[in-house]
Formats: structure tokens, sequence, C-alpha cells
């Protein structure tokens, strides 16, 4: 359903509309959730970069998607180091902004910074000889 949604949204307003933007969060955090990472990476490699574009680093939604795209690199049993290393760069920097932005307590960069601390201990275990 949420293909078909974004799937419309790509169609009749573009890939820069907000509207779409959601639309392909919300697919794409459905795709997380049924662990079907190869997707969720596919889709937020093509999206991540417009929403930065469209509505800036410091947007709600940009963070998000980020977020998911990064949670998606470093749970995907497939994960290379680098794509450790990626995520844990990732959710640094997305957490930096959105404790600026929003504040320390806010739900996203609280969520972030849960996200860091897994990507984290990943990273450390897969590094340790």
């Amino acid at each position: 359903m949420w293909r078909d949604v974004y799937s419309a949204h790509l169609e009749h307003n573009g890939e820069e509309h907000e509207k779409t933007l959601l639309a392909a969060n919300n697919y794409a955090t459905s795709l997380h959730k049924a662990e079907r990472f190869e997707e969720v990476k596919s889709l937020l490699r093509k999206t991540v970069p417009v929403a930065r574009r469209v509505l800036g680093d410091c947007h709600d939604l940009t963070l998000g998607m980020r977020c998911v795209h990064a949670v998606a690199l470093f749970q995907d049993d497939n994960a290379t180091l680098d794509d450790l290393r990626e995520a844990a760069t990732t959710l640094e920097d997305a957490g930096r902004i959105a404790r600026r932005v929003f504040g320390g307590a806010h739900p996203l960069a609280a969520g972030i910074e849960s996200a860091l601390r897994e990507s984290r201990a990943i990273l450390a275990a897969c590094e340790t000889p």
C-alpha cells in the first residue's frame, strides 16, 4: 500500500514535493519494519539527497529519513564495515543537528541518539578481533 501511495505522489507531485518525500519516508519505514533492508537503502539513497536539497538538513523529515537509512545500514545482516561506519557517521551528524534544532529531549533527537548507541556497539563488536 505504501509503495502505491508513494508512486502516486511521485507521479502527481514530482520527487521534490514534501508530500512525496513524506510518502517515501512512510514507505521506507514500512519496508524497514518488514526487514527489507536492501529496498530501504535503495529508496532512501535516492530520496534523502532530494529531501536535503528541498527541505534542508534541519527539517525533521530529512533527519528522520537519514535515521531510517542509517538504521537499515547497520541492522542488515549483510552490512559491511563501511556500511557500519557510514551509519554511525550519519547518525552522529543527524543527532548533532537534531539536538541543536529541537533540543536533546525531543523524541527525534532521542531516537537518533539511541540508534547511534546501537550502531556504535555493533561497529565496535565488528572491529574487535
